[in-house]
Parts: structure tokens; C-alpha cells; sequence
């Protein structure tokens, strides 16, 4: 039976309500379907916003070799040409400097020197074409917040000597070598201050270990070439090696740094060293610091990785192995160890005392087992950075360069910090 109600001018009208309908729910889906193109779109192409720690690969920065080096005789171990990286700083970090000088420990006499001038300590031969800028280099702001977007210098190490030696001769024994890490410095600086160095309104020299004591060594000098009204300031990391006895009683760092201050000749690179000491003495950063006028930040563990390889109980100092597992791993340490190197704290902080009494100096020392932690990007700024108040090492000289506030951080005793990063090795440390 037809249904009631029903004519063919009716049914034409619900035969156009259908269509309507139809195209209706054609246009919503094509308009979600566009929406969601446009969605995608959007998502893939659109920049994120700034990535959490870890998840963005470190740049990477050309070597440059120094322009007309070999004229001024401004030359590694072995007479190549010096070399440094650099990326330059953008936004307002253009017109701001930061300057670090590798480390990578000394050589005491020619057979060592020689060892250096067949590796990129000694010669810029072998030196890497790329290095990562991690740390206080790096130019992420999660990483590096205070630093970042500065023109970022990190000058390679090739004389042996924490760029201090200007010896004349280059033979030596019937044998190449050149010791002119002065004449390295000066060419490096030389060759930076035109390149906008000259303008900075903010300068920042800051070394790694060998490349610490070099800070110590030229921060003075730093200042000098920079304007009066710009603010200029350096930071030694893992530089401040001690002049104490090892665990056999003798003064092996003191008689490692009289060989290097002889080989290279380096009394009279600090001419207020008092006449009376060994010159190994003069080369020490408890010295060195001690005529600094400029504004230094120290940077240091209690526990230094090196200096308990290399200072406190070096090759020769321990017949019986009986450090062996310590020195790799501070946990492996026993009550004795640990006696000792309570002790080692101890001189460290005595050592210290004087410049806490710098008013613009600051210092972050803190109880952890590790080795230059301004260039370990998880031990520099990370969510597992050590911590003392709750700062991190990159909070704590940012917050002192800008004078935020006084930074003199001194940390308890091992094992009091539960934040530190304590390095475990598989064999004994050597920056070489």
C-alpha cells in the first residue's frame, strides 16, 4: 500500500532534502579533511620550541688555522701553524666574548715534547677539522642558558706548556722543537680582536685543566686587550693543581713542573716569582692567581679525577697497587683512601682561602669525582648536573659574571652530595 500522504510534488521535495543533506555532509568532510591537512602541515613544518636536555646533536665548528703564524714563529711543537674554532654569537650574544683554552696536561723533557708533536697536542696536523661545542660552548639555551648565542672561541693546545714558553732556539739537541705557546696566545688574540673581539662589550676567558692554568696565566693579559668599559672576567676549570706530597712523601708535581719550567724556560715568564723558589714553584696557580687584578671564577672539585692519578699518588708513588681500584673509582676507595684524600680536600680549601677573600672572585667547589666540568655538557647544565644549594655549576657562573649574586660555593666532605657526578674509569685518566 503507497504510503499516506504521499504526491509526486512531495516526494520531489524529500528527494531535495536528501541531496541538501548529502552535500551538507560532503562539505563538513572536506572541510575536516582540509583541517586536518593544514594540521600536518602545520605540526611538520612549524619550528618546535626549545628542545629538552639531550635531545638536540651538538654543533659542530671548523678548524682555523692562524693566518701568517709561521712569520711570526708562532708555531706548535713541531712548527705547524696554530688553530682554533670559532662560532660566531647572534642576537644580543653578538657583541659578547667567550674565549676557552683546551687543556691537555704538559711535556716535561724532549721524549715526551717529541710524543706530543705525532698527536693534535703538538701539532695542528692532526688536529680534528670538527669539533662538537658542548657545555659552556654549546649554543643551545637549555644547555647553556647564559652563554649561548656569544661568539665562542675554543683555541687548541699545542705547546706544551699552557701557552707560556717563548724560547728563541728551536733546536734543541740536534732536534726540532719549538717552544713559543706565548707567541700562540698573542697570535690567536691578534688574529680574533679584528674579527670583533676588539668590540666586546662582555668578555669571558675561560680553560679546561692545562687549559685552566693557562686562564690563570693570561687572564691579566686578556683584560688588557679589551676596552676599559667592557666587562671582562675569567673562569679556570679544573686548573688549580696543588704543590703537595704524594702518598710516598715526595713533591712529584712539583718536580714535574721544574722540568717543563726549565725545558721551556718559564722564570721569566713571571718575574714576580720570588727568587728563592723553584721555578716549578713559580708555575703553580696558587702563585700565579695571587697577582690576578682581574675578576676570577674558580672552578673545582674537592676530588679531581687527574690530580689523584697525577698528584696525589702518580706512577711510582704506589709499588703495591694498593690505589689502583680508587683511582678509577672513588667508591672502590676505603677508609684509608678516603682519610687521604679528606686531606687532599683539606689543602685544596687552605689553598683557597685567600682568594675567598677576593671580593669579586667566586668559586664553586664541590665533592664530586670528575674532571672539567664546564666542557661535559651533563655535568655543566643538565637535570642530573651536580648541585650545591641547588644551583648548578652553569647557574652558579652565570650568576656570578652578571653579579646576580656573591658565588663562593663550597661543598661538604664525599660522599655528603647526592646530585654529583662521579666519573667511573676503565683504565687510569689521562687527558693525553
Amino acid at each position: 500500500m503507497p504510503p499516506l500522504f504521499s504526491s509526486p510534488a512531495l516526494d520531489r521535495h524529500r528527494l531535495r532534502l536528501r541531496h541538501a543533506a548529502a552535500f551538507a555532509l560532503l562539505l563538513i568532510a572536506v572541510a575536516l579533511f582540509f583541517f586536518l591537512f593544514r594540521f600536518a602541515a602545520f605540526s611538520s613544518t612549524s619550528p618546535s620550541p626549545s628542545p629538552s636536555y639531550g635531545h638536540r646533536l651538538p654543533t659542530l665548528v671548523d678548524l682555523t688555522l692562524v693566518h701568517g703564524a709561521e712569520d711570526k714563529g708562532a708555531v706548535c711543537l713541531d712548527g705547524t701553524p696554530p688553530g682554533y674554532h670559532w662560532l660566531p654569537g647572534f642576537s644580543y650574544g653578538s657583541d659578547k666574548w667567550l674565549i676557552h683554552l683546551e687543556g691537555g696536561s704538559w711535556c716535561r723533557n724532549l721524549t715526551w715534547c717529541a710524543q706530543r708533536k705525532k698527536t693534535s697536542l703538538g701539532s695542528s696536523a692532526y688536529m680534528e677539522r670538527r669539533v662538537e661545542f658542548v657545555g659552556i660552548l654549546s649554543d643551545d639555551d637549555s644547555q647553556n642558558p647564559d652563554f649561548y648565542n656569544w661568539n665562542k672561541v675554543k683555541v687548541r693546545y699545542c705547546d706544551g706548556a699552557s701557552f707560556s714558553g717563548n724560547v728563541e732556539d728551536e733546536m734543541q739537541y740536534g732536534t726540532n722543537f719549538f717552544f713559543r705557546g706565548q707567541r700562540i696566545w698573542e697570535a690567536v688574540m691578534s688574529e680574533l680582536l679584528p674579527k670583533g673581539l676588539a668590540r666586546a662589550k662582555q668578555a669571558f676567558l675561560t680553560g679546561c685543566s692545562a687549559g685552566g692554568l693557562s686562564t690563570y696565566i693570561h687572564c691579566d693579559d686578556f683584560r688588557a686587550l679589551l676596552p676599559k668599559d667592557s666587562t671582562v672576567k675569567c673562569l679556570a676549570d679544573g686548573g688549580f693543581f696543588l704543590d703537595v706530597e704524594d702518598i710516598s712523601g715526595r713533591r712529584y708535581m712539583r718536580s714535574f713542573y721544574n722540568d717543563v719550567a726549565h725545558l721551556q724556560d718559564l722564570r721569566k715568564r713571571f718575574p714576580g716569582c720570588s727568587s728563592d723558589m723553584e721555578p716549578g714553584q713559580c708555575f703553580f696557580p696558587q702563585e700565579v692567581a695571587k697577582g690576578i687584578t682581574t675578576p676570577m671564577f674558580i672552578l673545582n672539585p674537592a676530588y679531581d679525577v687527574w690530580q689523584l692519578e697525577h698528584v696525589l699518588s702518580p706512577e711510582g708513588s704506589d709499588p703495591q697497587h694498593s690505589w689502583q681500584n680508587c683511582r678509577l673509582d672513588i667508591t672502590k676507595c676505603n677508609s684509608k683512601h678516603l682519610e687521604i684524600l679528606q686531606g687532599f680536600r683539606k689543602s685544596l680549601l687552605d689553598a683557597l682561602s685567600e682568594f675567598k677573600k677576593k671580593r669579586d672572585w667566586g668559586m664553586f667547589i664541590d665533592s664530586c669525582f670528575i674532571h672539567c666540568q664546564s666542557m661535559k655538557s651533563l655535568a655543566w647544565h643538565s637535570p642530573s648536573a651536580p648541585r650545591i644549594n641547588n644551583k648548578t655549576v652553569a647557574e652558579a657562573v652565570g650568576d656570578w659574571f652578571f653579579d646576580r649574586r656573591e658565588v663562593r660555593e663550597i661543598d661538604c666532605e664525599y660522599p655528603c652530595n647526592p646530585t654529583c657526578y662521579n666519573v667511573v674509569l676503565d683504565r687510569p685518566y689521562n687527558e693525553e
